[in-house]
């Protein structure tokens, strides 16, 4: 299965699935999605590097932290990051997640914005292990 994100119809925020074989893929549809329903990432150039360590017993929970700390960097650092290097272990209770993320500092002009993406939501959000691989369902409130 190829890694994949598509929006869906949603009446005032932003809908999105995605789909892929393994974890580290499935976070990274995810994060491009979040991203990309905000910017234009084929005019990102990688020249600012963050990294991100999370942890969590529920692998939906730490997708759910992931993509907000995403909007953290947007908020305070105003990164538009658009390349992940996602790893994902899990052990005996936890999932803990290492990523390094790349991009560069908003310029309105070149990125140009479409909406704001507030807040990740838990309202009709889910993480599910399919036969194919992994599922996610993310809302995005703008």
């Amino acid at each position: 299965m190829k890694p994949t994100h598509k929006y869906l119809e949603h009446t005032a925020d932003i809908l999105f699935q995605a789909e892929a074989e393994s974890l580290p893929e499935l976070f990274n549809e995810c994060a491009l999605a979040v991203e990309e329903s905000q910017f234009d990432l084929s005019t990102v150039e990688l020249n600012e590097e963050v990294k991100i360590k999370k942890e969590n017993k529920q692998i939906d929970l730490l997708l759910f932290d992931f993509l907000a700390e995403l909007l953290f960097y947007k908020d305070s650092e105003m990164l538009v990051l658009s390349e992940f290097k996602i790893d994902i272990i899990e052990d005996d209770d936890k999932f803990t997640l290492s990523c390094k993320a790349f991009g560069e500092k908003i310029d309105q002009e070149k990125h140009q914005p479409e909406v704001e993406v507030k807040a990740i939501t838990m309202h009709e959000f889910k993480v599910e292990k399919r036969s194919e691989g992994w599922f996610a369902q993310v809302l995005l409130d703008i």
